[in-house]
């Protein structure tokens, strides 16, 4: 699975390119219908070229980042995917309550983790040691809650709520819960 950190830089600079690109059209055409003179009128045939450019650009865009976001062929083929470990997690009371004092895992493994509010809606995202996010959910009562994750390389996470679920839920951090190892 691709790093979802390098995913967010790729997608960062294709989509800024790409609005820079709409930028620089309006800004260009913007400039061509102001401007005095006989010749304000912006051709038709190149205006619109560069908006068929765009969209070409656009949906091009789509396509290839499509396959990069990690856990998007994980989703589309869950049916058929068995989880190597299975963490039922549940919530209340603002308190994160697992199944044992440290979830380990090791690397290439798929990780079901499956969380139960049992109050409030509540989030749970896992953070790496630099607090960037690896992935976060919504933990809803009453409603099926769990993500599928496979852990490509090893290192130590925190667990935290992502969700507002009043102030208490800023203490809802647990440091250093999740190790993942060589096998």
């Amino acid at each position: 699975m691709v790093d979802s950190q390098v995913v967010l830089n790729g997608q960062t600079f294709a989509y800024t390119f790409y609005a820079i690109a709409i930028i620089l059209l309006m800004l260009w055409f913007g400039y061509n219908i102001t401007k005095q003179g006989k010749t304000n009128k912006v051709s038709s045939s190149l205006f619109y070229s560069f908006v068929t450019l765009l969209v070409v650009l656009g949906v091009s865009l789509h396509i290839v980042t499509y396959n990069t976001i990690p856990w998007t062929k994980m989703d589309l083929d869950r049916k058929t995917i068995k989880a190597d470990k299975v963490f039922d997690i549940s919530v209340e009371n603002h308190q994160f309550i697992l199944p044992s004092e440290k979830l380990v895992i090791n690397v290439n493994d798929k990780v079901l983790f499956n969380v139960t509010s049992k109050d409030l809606t509540y989030g749970f995202g896992l953070f790496r040691q630099d607090n960037s996010m690896v992935f976060q959910m919504q933990v809803v009562p009453g409603h099926l809650n769990d993500i599928l994750w496979k852990f490509d390389q090893p290192g130590v996470y925190t667990i935290r709520s992502t969700e507002y679920s009043g102030p208490k839920g800023v203490q809802m951090i647990l440091k250093d819960v999740v190790e993942v190892g060589s096998n």
